[in-house]
């Protein structure tokens, strides 16, 4: 992802903003699986911390899905 970050905003907001575009655009498809926290973290170069809750804030909107020992997935694409 060749994003620049704007660091007078929050980060994570920025690289789930990011994810919601590449699911909205068919980049990541509904059932496609998604890069593990620290793939995006080093992707998009920030701490890991900082992409887990970029994911924690998609699963709470409820465009992905985790399933345990599997990893995460896209649920639906966004509106």
């Amino acid at each position: 992802m060749s994003y620049e970050l704007d660091r007078t905003r929050p980060v994570w907001r920025q690289v789930a903003a990011a994810v919601i575009t590449r699911i909205a655009e068919g980049e990541y498809p509904v059932g496609a699986r998604m890069p593990t926290a620290v793939a995006l973290s080093t992707e998009v170069d920030v701490a890991t911390s900082t992409a887990q809750k970029a994911m924690s804030h998609l699963k709470a909107r409820g465009l992905i899905r985790s399933e345990v020992g599997l990893g995460s997935f896209v649920a639906e694409r966004p509106e």
